[in-house]
């Protein structure tokens, strides 16, 4: 059983990529049926990614419904693959999204929200342990991200796979979850 973050990363971009367009849909749509279901509802700011569809990611529109339809802030990225920085706008009817070089659909422009206002993020990831680590593709964005939000923002994964045992390289720096829900339950850390 594969613990290395390479390896994982690895095994989890092949179990990905065998997904069919319609396990895809129907595993985020109970992604997101879970999440009605959790007792964060109560804030005002969500951040949420869009998923790169060329690395089938979790298809988190039916989230964006559901937020939409509580009357929530939603806040979307846009990548700076120099600074590895992420700056964060709110979605809005008016809020034009263009894919960048790396297929991340990002804003074009908008209003610009602080990371220290974002009360609850979804994060995209390849697997997760059950302690709360996660592995995403390495490059380091969402620990940057999470390291600028508050300490009482709500972390949670998105998976469209249950928890790993352990991550064994696992860094002083790297973020832990609070949750991770799958389309079979809520992990909470």
């Amino acid at each position: 059983m594969p613990t290395s973050k390479k390896e994982l990363r690895t095994e989890y971009k092949n179990l990905r990529k065998a997904l069919s367009f319609d396990e895809i849909e129907e595993k985020s749509l109970e992604i997101a049926n879970q999440l009605i279901q959790m007792p964060i509802w109560d804030k005002t700011y969500y951040h949420v990614f869009l998923p790169i569809e060329e690395h089938k990611e979790v298809n988190t529109e039916y989230v964006l419904h559901l937020l939409s339809g509580k009357d929530k802030e939603i806040l979307i990225s846009k990548s700076d693959f120099e600074t590895r920085k992420m700056t964060h706008f709110l979605l809005t009817d008016n809020t034009r999204i263009k894919k960048n070089e790396y297929n991340i659909p990002e804003p074009v422009d908008g209003i610009e929200v602080p990371s220290s206002k974002v009360e609850v993020v979804f994060v995209p990831l390849l697997a997760f342990d059950i302690h709360g680590n996660r592995i995403g593709y390495g490059k380091g964005f969402y620990d940057k991200f999470l390291a600028e939000c508050k300490p009482e923002t709500l972390k949670i994964g998105l998976s469209f796979f249950k928890a790993v045992n352990q991550i064994d390289d696992v860094f002083e720096s790297d973020i832990k979850l609070d949750y991770c829900v799958t389309p079979e339950r809520i992990y909470q850390f």
